[in-house]
Formats: C-alpha cells, structure tokens, sequence
C-alpha cells in the first residue's frame, strides 16, 4: 500500500450550484477511501454508501472517521445493511436536501373545465412550485440510479407533468365558477399541493409549495365577460349607451358616402337613425313621471279621453265646456258663465218662484219651501 493510503482522505461535496441534486463522489482508490478517510456532510446534505448496485447506508449531516481495518468496514459506525465484500466496491453519492424553489411550470395544452355560466371551457396558466428530497434512499431507487450528476433539469418536467395533472383535479373538485377564479388562486395551489403529495413521496421527495399566478380564459370568453361587465355597470342607461353606439355607427357611415356600398351604407345608416329615434322616444315616454305626462280629460257627452282644453271630441264631434255645466230644462251641455241654455233657451239657474232660492238640476220642488216648480 503505497504513502497516500496511509493520509487522511476527506469526502465531502461543496456544491456551488444551485439546481444539483445527486453528486457522485470521483474515488481513485476506494481501499484508500475505507483506510483513515474523514467523512464530511454538510447541512441539506446526505450521504449515500452503495455497493454493487445496493444501498449500504445513509449519512446525514455531519463529520465521520472511517478508521476500521475490519469487515463490514463500517458496521460499528453505522450499522451497515449489507456487508462489503471488496471495500473496492464502494461509491458515495451526496444528495442535496434544501428545497429548490421557483420551478417554473405552465400549460402545453389548455385544461378543460365545465362551468355553470359558460359551460366547457379552456384554461391556461402558469406559476411554479418549491420541491425537496425527503428520502434519500428511495429518491436514489426511484429516479436517479447510479448516474454521476443529477440536476432539477433532469426532473423538472416530469414534476411539472404532476403538477398540471393534480391541478386540474384540484379546479374539478373545487367547482369554483370562471368569474372567481382569479379569487381563488391561494385555495387552488394548496390543494394542488396535497394532491400532489402522495405522488411525490412515492419518488423520495416533498412537495413544499404550489403558487398559481394566473389562469387565463379564452378570448372569446373574456370578451363575454368584459360585455356582461360593461352591462352591470350601465345598468339603467343601457339606452342611452345604444343611442351612443348609434350615434358613431352614424357618423362613421357618414365619413364613407362613396364607393360601391354607398347605397348600403346610406339605408343602414337610416335605419339606425329610425332605431336611434324610437329608443329616445320610448325612454324619453318612460323617463316622464305622472306630473310630465299629458292630461287628459272624458267628453261630456261620449266619454272618450281627450286632451284638456280641447273645444271638441275627436270621438263624437260634440263641444266640450270648460266645466260641463248642464241645462236644468234639456240636459244640453253648456258653458261655465252661460245663464241660458244655447239648445232650448231656458234658465241655467232656476229659482223658485215663491222664495227664491236657486234650484239647481231638474228638481220638480224647491227644497226650502216646497213651492212646486
């Protein structure tokens, strides 16, 4: 064995990257690894014996002696599940297990969802989630073997796969309506979280965080959405927003009289002229309170409703008075001052002749004295 089996060889991993998970130790002579080495684990960090393909041991963090000439070479250490047959046959890997955070990931393809409004839509989104390894042993098993370097590029995709997969199970189960989507974000991504756990762990790792940073609908949903805006906030005005609308259809007709559409253009812009005109003059009917509307008044003779001050029934042709005043002799109409009947030329105001009290109507008595009439 030659001097430097018989030097201090210190195994240790200072990563200075920030996206390595797996390091496999480079060992040159690993009987001088087994003979005096000095085993180094730093914080968020684990060591990893195997041989011949088997897991031997994990080390977490800390600093160890390989001082034992025996074999299993370090059974009193660290209670080594399988024995080496050959200290020549052993490989250290450093795991890192800090959490990597801001791991990017995104739609390829839209997620489908049914909602109460707008029925199946599509959704597309981004935002990212933080990941650790929890299990070293069954992290190396699972995923990354025996090979020199592993890095979160190695991974990425297939967690962000996960991901978008329990994602879409978290917006089925939730049933939260598009319009509050953007409200929920926080609610989705923990529950995309505790989907997603069990699948993690299945490979050794944890899944510590799950951020949304926006979902977005597809065009011609937004723009539904933006009009159902629109029309909340107009609300009782919504005519006069048409009238608007009519008014620039108009005036941008006007700016193009030539050409072949001309003849068109023209009848469209007179029909919504027509359009404009009506929908004023419905809201300025309906925008008139009881003290605006015009008054009406019934014909004295026929009963129809025609406008106050009217001289005439448009109905019966019959002429109106101020007051109706009505000939005690006849029942002819008359005016309010007449003090004879225009039809049979009697007294408006008749007068009994014994007491002269005024008799109003076709009374055959005066009421003060009984003098017949």
């Amino acid at each position: 064995m030659g001097l430097k089996n018989h030097l201090l060889k210190v195994i240790e991993w200072k990563d200075d990257t920030h996206t390595s998970i797996v390091y496999r130790y480079p060992v040159d002579d690993r009987y001088a690894i087994m003979q005096g080495s000095k085993l180094i684990v730093n914080p968020s960090q684990a060591a990893v014996f195997t041989s011949r393909g088997r897991i031997a041991d994990v080390f977490g963090p800390g600093s160890y002696k390989l001082d034992t000439d025996v074999i299993p070479i370090l059974t009193k250490l660290a209670n080594w599940k399988y024995a080496f047959e050959n200290p020549k046959d052993a490989d250290v890997y450093f795991v890192s297990t800090k959490q990597f955070t801001n791991v990017k990931w995104g739609t390829t393809n839209p997620i489908m969802m049914r909602d109460a409004d707008f029925g199946a839509i599509r959704l597309r989104g981004y935002g990212n989630f933080s990941f650790k390894v929890s299990d070293p042993a069954k992290f190396m098993a699972e995923i990354f073997g025996t090979v020199k370097k592993f890095t979160t590029e190695d991974i990425s995709n297939y967690l962000k796969n996960i991901i978008l997969s329990t994602l879409t199970d978290s917006i089925g189960e939730s049933k939260v309506p598009a319009l509050d989507l953007a409200a929920k974000y926080s609610e989705l991504g923990d529950k995309t979280q505790e989907i997603a756990s069990d699948r993690f762990a299945d490979l050794g790792l944890e899944v510590t965080d799950v951020t949304i940073q926006n979902l977005s609908l597809p065009p011609e949903v937004e723009k539904a959405l933006d009009e159902r805006s629109t029309m909340g906030i107009l609300g009782g005005v919504m005519g006069t927003y048409q009238q608007y609308n009519a008014t620039h259809a108009m005036r941008d007709m006007a700016k193009n009289p030539g050409g072949s559409n001309s003849a068109m253009n023209m009848g469209m812009g007179v029909t919504a002229g027509m359009a404009m005109g009506q929908m004023m003059g419905q809201q300025f009917t309906q925008g008139m309170g009881a003290k605006d509307a015009p008054k009406t008044a019934k014909c004295v003779k026929c009963g129809a409703d025609i406008k106050v001050g009217a001289k005439f029934c448009p109905e019966c042709g019959a002429k109106q008075t101020e007051e109706g005043k009505t000939c005690p002799n006849c029942g002819a109409t008359v005016k309010a001052n007449a003090k004879f009947c225009s039809e049979c030329g009697a007294a408006i105001v008749k007068k009994c002749p014994k007491c002269g009290t005024e008799v109003k109507g076709k009374s055959k008595f005066c009421p003060e004295c009984g003098e017949k009439l």
